[in-house]
């Protein structure tokens, strides 16, 4: 790896984000953290599960995301682990937003939090729910991929026996 190229450690991933919702667009956010809570995350012990983002006052937070207290830490220092944490973004990228989530009725959804160059940083998506239908779907889809490519693999292997 070069020296030009950003160090990219990933810490959670939302998985069901990806299941549960149409991804519209992306974004990369940095994260305002506690200085604990940067430690915390870096032990990898954070849940973007359950979180979900909201822009109020011309801000965006990230709310239910839990980062619990770091391992060596007293209790005196110890933050709510489920309180709302700013996310930096440009303000023409916050009016975006706030007018796809205002007008289109969408939700923010972070795909996942990770450490780039040394700076916590969230993957925010805008996105839509699916509903049952396309959940089935998209199943349906990747089922027919999944026959398409053995389908192919059989007649390749049977290619390969024919010519020895």
């Amino acid at each position: 790896m070069s020296s030009t190229e950003p160090r990219v450690k990933v810490v959670a991933k939302n998985r069901r984000a990806r299941r549960d919702f149409e991804i519209l667009t992306t974004y990369e956010c940095g994260l305002a953290l506690a200085g604990s809570e940067v430690k915390s995350l870096r032990e990898g012990t954070v849940q973007v599960a359950e979180a979900y983002g909201r822009v109020s006052k011309g801000e965006v937070w990230l709310h239910s995301m839990h980062v619990p207290a770091y391992s060596h830490t007293g209790p005196a220092y110890s933050l709510d682990p489920e309180r709302p944490r700013k996310l930096l973004l440009h303000r023409a990228e916050i009016n975006r937003i706030r007018a796809r989530v205002e007008q289109d009725s969408y939700s923010l959804v972070p795909l996942s939090v990770y450490f780039k160059d040394g700076r916590a940083k969230v993957e925010l998506a805008v996105a839509r729910r699916k509903r049952k239908a396309d959940k089935r779907a998209d199943l349906a889809k990747r089922e027919a991929d999944r026959e398409a490519r053995r389908a192919l693999t059989h007649v390749r292997r049977e290619h390969d026996r024919e010519k020895r």
